[in-house]
């Protein structure tokens, strides 16, 4: 039974990660079908293509059906997931897990074909990115879970749930800025303002300039938050994972930042704004798994005695 148990976490911790790494390259790759025109190569059909189950491939239906390939193998294998935790009855918090990754699944599958349907509502696509960000945070609960990973920390059970509640509001920074980038994407406001200024004016006028202001206020906050966790966590000495792991986010939110001011010089081109898409999602991965690794880390006492969690004392080996 214990072996049954052991080889099914191995297996569900390995069809886990491949899943997250496929979300992370079906997003991406969304991001190039817009960025590309292609979203409709397929028609106003699914999940037919122009009438066919293979479609002739070229131009923008081969994008898209490309799309549509990645998102079906995906959905295979996070059925399989779901089954193996289903099999797995070891963990009940895992099999929550699993019933809201099927929802989650479910409501981008209909998001997805209503987005075809309707002909590219910007609505509903902003609300298909947010919708996958949080399918990829608990496809990465689920792998942490399973792998169970611990880092060093040496915060006390209060402070721990201070930079809990600091790291939920960076996840939340992230999750508005991307919903707010795809949405000025698809309502081609990405060029109402200038990287610096809003063309003739500092201060935005229109609408368009408004909404992209904000979405540049939000980056602004994120990155500024971003990085004033990573000083917090060096200056106050918060361990050595937490440390290396928000470094590498601030890092990472700078060349973001950058890639946005390209992105704007450049003129919206589809290699930046793809390359924009995927740093910010990296930038979500990184966040939403030292949030998740939170739970999971070991406290520091002495020595050779530490504490996983709230209470349970191991020793280091």
């Amino acid at each position: 039974m214990v072996k049954s148990l052991l080889i099914g976490g191995i297996i569900i911790k390995l069809v886990a990660i491949i899943s997250v790494v496929l979300t992370y390259i079906l997003i991406v790759f969304g991001g190039y079908v817009a960025s590309s025109e292609s979203g409709m190569g397929c028609g106003p059909e699914w999940p037919l293509c122009n009438g066919e189950v293979i479609p002739i491939l070229e131009n923008a239906t081969l994008i898209e059906f490309a799309h549509r390939v990645i998102g079906l193998l995906l959905a295979i294998l996070v059925v399989s997931l779901f089954v193996l935790i289903k099999r797995n009855k070891s963990n009940k918090m895992l099999q929550t897990s699993g019933n809201w990754l099927v929802g989650l699944l479910t409501l981008q599958i209909l998001a997805g074909a209503v987005v075809v349907v309707l002909d590219l509502p910007t609505i509903v696509i902003t609300v298909h990115l947010l919708v996958a960000m949080l399918f990829m945070l608990v496809l990465l609960w689920i792998y942490r879970t399973e792998s169970h990973a611990r880092i060093e920390t040496k915060l006390s059970d209060n402070r721990k749930s201070k930079v809990v509640f600091q790291l939920n509001v960076l996840i939340i920074l992230l999750l508005l800025t991307m919903g707010f980038g795809a949405f000025i994407k698809h309502e081609y406001f990405g060029l109402a303002c200038g990287w610096l200024d809003c063309r003739e004016t500092l201060l935005p006028v229109t609408t368009p300039e408004i909404l992209q202001t904000g979405h540049r206020v939000l980056a602004v906050l994120t990155a500024a938050y971003t990085i004033f966790l990573m000083f917090k966590a060096y200056l106050n000495n918060w361990g050595p994972g937490l440390k290396r792991r928000l470094l590498l986010a601030a890092a990472v939110v700078v060349i973001q930042i950058l890639s946005g001011i390209l992105t704007i010089i450049t003129n919206i081109s589809i290699p930046w704004a793809v390359v924009h898409l995927a740093i910010g999602t990296a930038l979500f991965m990184i966040i939403a798994d030292t949030r998740l690794i939170m739970g999971l880390t070991i406290t520091k006492i002495n020595r050779n005695t530490w504490k996983v969690g709230k209470g349970q004392h191991i020793n280091k080996l």
